[in-house]
């Protein structure tokens, strides 16, 4: 690979470090192909970028972006990245399904945002909400009580109605 080539390969990989939230690093060792081409449609459909790049050009990058500094110390030996821009802890949860299952593909460490975290952290990172979720319970917690104030005036309507029904029974009799 010439200098050319290395200088692309570095831009390429500073605009995937820059337009993403979290930026994920993985061991694949031991990883057979078919399975790592499941991992990357899991990836792929939550929006996230799983790359596997030479550990010196990647350090290269994070040096030239001047962010995750506290990565460098991670990138050793065979290791896979994933950039999350829309769902940060998507890969997270991807990472620890297959970890589950197989005891491969362990996280190394990742940021999310200017956070640090190390790859023991990987159960609480799987475990926060996604973005989506987090919306929802917002949006759930705004409709309950218009929900319940909708169910108050339902409930004062209806014992109208049969007050007013059983005043006309007694005076029809």
């Amino acid at each position: 690979m010439n200098k050319n080539e290395k200088a692309e390969i570095i831009a390429e990989i500073k605009g995937m470090i820059e337009e993403s939230s979290a930026v994920y690093l993985t061991d694949y060792t031991g990883i057979n192909v078919l399975d790592i081409s499941a991992i990357r449609n899991d990836f792929r459909k939550e929006g996230v970028k799983y790359r596997v790049i030479k550990n010196t050009l990647f350090k290269r990058a994070i040096d030239e972006s001047g962010k995750y500094d506290k990565l460098a110390d991670q990138i050793v030996g065979m290791t896979g990245y994933a950039f999350a821009s829309s769902n940060p802890v998507a890969p997270a949860k991807i990472i620890k399904k297959y970890f589950d299952d197989k005891q491969k593909l362990a996280l190394k460490a990742c940021y999310i945002e200017d956070q640090f975290y190390s790859g023991d952290q990987l159960n609480v990172l799987a475990s926060l909400p996604s973005k989506k979720e987090i919306v929802a319970g917002i949006l759930g917690s705004l409709n309950a009580p218009i929900s319940g104030v909708v169910g108050a005036i339902n409930a004062v309507m209806r014992d109208l109605v049969s007050v007013i029904d059983e005043i006309s029974k007694k005076q029809a009799a």
